[in-house]
């Protein structure tokens, strides 16, 4: 029988079972914080201004 490589998905989660259980109130404020990300991240495409930019041409 061959030597076959462990699924990545399974170890990385027991890496993720191998730290401490966060609260529910420590876990909303995660997703909240992958939510905003995801939403500056949209909004920072080419389209649109950058912070330190203006648009000039109102």
């Amino acid at each position: 029988m061959e030597h076959v490589n462990p699924d990545k998905n399974l170890i990385n989660t027991v890496e993720a079972l191998e730290h401490t259980p966060v609260t529910s109130q420590e876990a909303q404020q995660m997703g909240q914080k992958k939510l905003d990300v995801r939403k500056e991240a949209l909004r920072d495409d080419k389209t649109t201004y950058k912070k330190t930019e203006e648009n000039r041409y109102k």
